[in-house]
């Protein structure tokens, strides 16, 4: 499958987040977990879009890097969130939020249990540093790279790897929302 790719260029935190924020603001259904990997340099933007993605999701709670804890989750409030978020079950929906960043091998990663939380359907799936994941990475995945351009500006290039139509279609209407 021919991943759809597009690129957007923020200049300050707050466009950062606001990109999150909407990119996650379209309907999802899906048959597992939606999994959005991220990748870059520390301070590149990746838990800062992950703030954006947590307030589109209603989560009021602070969003803060995961990188000692490696695993954090919080759960979507579906009565405000069920139009937006079209699922499988009307079971409550996890937003986690992970980590890779320490991990050393293989065996502490999948000692976190990924394969069994990118196998629900119930989760929605935030993993910063995911090319520690190596065959663990799901095929059907949202890959986003952030580049440092300067202090406050990055390059973020999402790459949707997705046979859902949906996921592909939201990356078009996001250049519309900065």
């Amino acid at each position: 499958m021919e991943p759809k790719k597009e690129i957007f260029i923020t200049k300050s935190f707050d466009e950062t987040q606001k990109l999150g924020e909407s990119f996650i603001k379209n309907p999802i259904k899906s048959e597992k977990a939606l999994v959005i990997c991220l990748y870059g340099d520390l301070g590149s933007g990746k838990t800062t879009f992950t703030q954006g993605i947590a307030r589109g999701l209603g989560i009021s709670r602070r969003i803060i890097s995961p990188t000692f804890n490696i695993v954090r989750l919080y759960k979507i409030d579906l009565k405000s969130q069920i139009s937006k978020l079209k699922t499988k079950s009307q079971n409550s929906k996890i937003f986690y939020h992970i980590d890779l960043y320490r991990m050393e091998n293989f065996h502490e990663i999948d000692a976190l249990g990924i394969k069994e939380i990118i196998n629900n359907p119930n989760n929605i799936v935030v993993i910063e540093w995911a090319q520690k994941l190596g065959n663990l990475l799901p095929k059907e995945r949202i890959d986003i790279d952030f580049e440092y351009l300067g202090e406050e500006e990055r390059r973020i290039t999402i790459k949707i790897k997705s046979q859902r139509a949906k996921i592909k279609d939201q990356i078009k209407t996001k250049k519309n929302d900065l």
